[in-house]
Parts: C-alpha cells; sequence; structure tokens
C-alpha cells in the first residue's frame, strides 16, 4: 500500500511537467510576436530547450544513479518551478532564452528521473502497467495544454497560465518530498558506458534510432497537414480544428498505455514494440490519403465551435487517434524494457540513453521534412515517416531473430 501511494507525487510530476511543456509549445508563436524576434534569435527560442535537455542528461542520469534520485527529482521541481516563475517576467529576448534553457533542464530531470522511480518501484511482472499509467498522465496534459492554452491566454493573458504552474510545481514537490521514499540504490560506476554496450539495449536502439525520425515527422507535420493552404498539400483548417487533431492522438495514447503496458507485462516487450511499430507505419503511410477517402465516404459536417468541417477533417482525427493507440502499444513495452536492464545497474543511466538514441533523429528530421515538402511535396514527409518506421520494426525483428530466435520474441 504503501509502495502505491508513492506512484502518486510520481504521476503529478510528470503530469504538471508535461502541461508546462506543452503550454510553452502552444504560446511559442505568441511570445515571438511579442517579443518582435526574427530570424535566428527566433530559432533560439526553440534551439534553447533542446540545449538545456542535451546538457542535462549525462550528469543528471550519472548523479540519480550515484546519489539519490528522490534528492535529484526534488531539486528538478525546484529548478522547473523557478524557470516557469522566470516566464513571468520576460521582457527581452534574451530573458526567454534563459528561462527556456532552464526549462529544458528541469524537463530532464522531472521527466527522466521520475520516470526512474517509478521503474524502481513497480514489480518486475507490473512494471509495463505502472509506466503506462505514468505516461497516461503525460498525454493527460497534452490534451489540456494543446486546448486550453491558448483559450487562457486570450482571456488572462501570460503571467496567471505561469502562476498556476508554479503552484502545481509547488504542490509535485512537497508530495515527492512527503510520500516517495528515499532512493538507496547506489551506482558507483558511470552506469552510461555498461549499459550503451548492452546486447538487448542495442537491439532496441535499432529500432529507436529509426523511428525517431517516423515519430517526429509525423508529430510535426501533421499539425501543419492539416492547417496550411490546400495549395501547400494541407487540408487549409482553423487552428481550433488543428487543435483538435493534435488532441486526439494524445487522447487516444493516454487511453491505451495502461492496458498495453499491462498486457507488454504478460506477453512480452518486444512483441508491443514490433506490432505498435509496425501499425504507427502504416497509418503515417495512410495520413496523405485523407483527402480522397474523406471526399470517397462524404463525411462532411456542421459542428459546434469548429463550423463546418470538411470530410478530410474526420478522416484526420480518425487516423490520429490510430496513431496515438499504435503508439500506446509501443512505449510503455519500451520504456519497461530499458527499466528492466538498468534496474540495479543504473536505471536512469538506461534511460538516459534512451532519450540520447532518440536525439539524432529527432534533430535531423525536421530538416528532412522541410526539404521533402519544399521540393517532393508534402506527401512525402508521410511516406519518409511511414518507411522509417517499418524499416525500424524489420530491422528490430532481424536482430531478434538472428541473435536469439524467431521465439524469443514474445519473452522480451
Amino acid at each position: 500500500m504503501a509502495d502505491r501511494f508513492q506512484f502518486y507525487p510520481l504521476y503529478l510530476t510528470r503530469f504538471v511537467a508535461s502541461l508546462g511543456y506543452i503550454t510553452l509549445l502552444t504560446l511559442l508563436p505568441t511570445y515571438i510576436e511579442a517579443l518582435g524576434a526574427t530570424g535566428v534569435v527566433a530559432g533560439l527560442f526553440v534551439t534553447a530547450l533542446g540545449v538545456g535537455r542535451t546538457v542535462a542528461i549525462l550528469p543528471l542520469g550519472w548523479a540519480a544513479d550515484r546519489y539519490d534520485k528522490r534528492a535529484i527529482l526534488l531539486f528538478s521541481l525546484l529548478l522547473s518551478g523557478v524557470s516557469y516563475g522566470l516566464f513571468t517576467l520576460v521582457d527581452s529576448s534574451l530573458g526567454f532564452i534563459v528561462a527556456r534553457t532552464l526549462q529544458g533542464l528541469g524537463m530532464v530531470g522531472t521527466g527522466m528521473v521520475s520516470l526512474a522511480l517509478v521503474g524502481d518501484l513497480a514489480a518486475a511482472d507490473d512494471r509495463a502497467n505502472q509506466i503506462g499509467k505514468y505516461n497516461s498522465w503525460r498525454m493527460a496534459a497534452g490534451v489540456i495544454g494543446t486546448l486550453g492554452a491558448g483559450v487562457l491566454y486570450d482571456y488572462y493573458g501570460f503571467d496567471p497560465i505561469f502562476a498556476v504552474l508554479v503552484v502545481l510545481f509547488a504542490l509535485a514537490l512537497v508530495g515527492v518530498w512527503w510520500l516517495v521514499d528515499s532512493d538507496d540504490t547506489t551506482v558507483t560506476s558511470f552506469a552510461f558506458f555498461d549499459l550503451a554496450l548492452n546486447d538487448r539495449i542495442l537491439t532496441v536502439t535499432s529500432f529507436r534510432a529509426q523511428y525517431a525520425v517516423s515519430v517526429t515527422l509525423v508529430r510535426n507535420w501533421m499539425p501543419i497537414f492539416v492547417g496550411v493552404a490546400v495549395a501547400r498539400g494541407g487540408l487549409a483548417l482553423s487552428a481550433t480544428a488543428v487543435g483538435v487533431v493534435v488532441a486526439t492522438e494524445k487522447f487516444t495514447n493516454m487511453l491505451g498505455q495502461p492496458f498495453a503496458g499491462r498486457l507488454s507485462d504478460r506477453y512480452g516487450r518486444g512483441l508491443f514494440m514490433a506490432v505498435g511499430g509496425g501499425a504507427y507505419g502504416l497509418v503515417a503511410l495512410a495520413i496523405p490519403l485523407a483527402p480522397a477517402a474523406g471526399e470517397a465516404l462524404g463525411l462532411a459536417a456542421t459542428l459546434p465551435v469548429l463550423g463546418t468541417m470538411p470530410a478530410a477533417f474526420f478522416v484526420a482525427v480518425a487516423l490520429n487517434g490510430l496513431l496515438g493507440l499504435a503508439d500506446s502499444l509501443r512505449e510503455p513495452a519500451s520504456m519497461a524494457l530499458f527499466a528492466d536492464e538498468g534496474k540495479g545497474s543504473g536505471i536512469t543511466s538506461s534511460f538516459g540513453i534512451r532519450g540520447l538514441v532518440w536525439r539524432p533523429g529527432a534533430l535531423i528530421a525536421p530538416l528532412v521534412g522541410g526539404y521533402l515538402m519544399d521540393t517532393a511535396g508534402m506527401n512525402w514527409v508521410f511516406v519518409l515517416a511511414g518507411v522509417t518506421a517499418l524499416t525500424g520494426v524489420a530491422t528490430f525483428l532481424g536482430i531478434v531473430s538472428k541473435r536469439y530466435g524467431p521465439r524469443e520474441l514474445a519473452r522480451w
């Protein structure tokens, strides 16, 4: 019973950290306009977050494994609260960049370390289930932030939004301090080096490095596809309609993760990674067909708030919902596998490796996607996304079959 109560402040930590991230993402164009940022400076508004997140992975991962994860998480929550408080004082581009960098530093601690604590606290046969519940709070924050941040800004401005975030971070900090036990596991070596050569982690990396390209392209270009002009390959729908499409993926992902995590605890991590990744790739390939499918089905209708929506809108909503369900099969299984391998030998470092493997694809994919959009057309962005997900699954299955035998997939 005591262990179960320790999960609750970790869920809250995941929720408020994700809510802060999606709120800033939603309000970023507003900040760019308000501060008059252009060109390179506007780019730094985005890059600053990535710099903070990248710089923090190795030192925070090492410190959390070497010392007390709970203490590192408390520090990260305090740092995050300070960073969001600073946004209320921002009156220049430099101030925004500083606050954004601190936001990135805090995000690594609140995300990676809280996830490591969930993996540590959960039993081996319940680990993916608990991670799925934990991730559901992240998705819930995504739904609320995506739909609510812009509306709240229109009514109240910046300051009240960030005041609420600071209060939520304070509540999470008190919850972790009050309910989560100190961590007595200590790893004296630099676990990143040992785990980077772990056979199972290397095998998953063969999939994850390619899958990062797919997910980055889909998550960034799905709202672009829904919102830009038809002449540029999009559906030319309103900002509110774009928000609904984006929120659908997060909603179905939120619903699916605990259930899928529980099944992957029973039937194998690798199986769910392969099925989820393959389904994600197939749905991504279907996205360019949304206009034609909508026209064939004749689903156009008038909705409250949104107004008259073309048939393609409903197809886009359905496809993005399917993407969320597909990814809900993969994510808790993937995270649990990294937790399995890091348990007792550096679980935070294991999740740090998981984050680092994602970075190259996440950085390169937007550049490639922009090039394809301007040259071959937007449809090819989703073709590349689908192909990289499927090749990632094929590589993963091939390595597992060759190294361990086809029947071992169910026991991963």
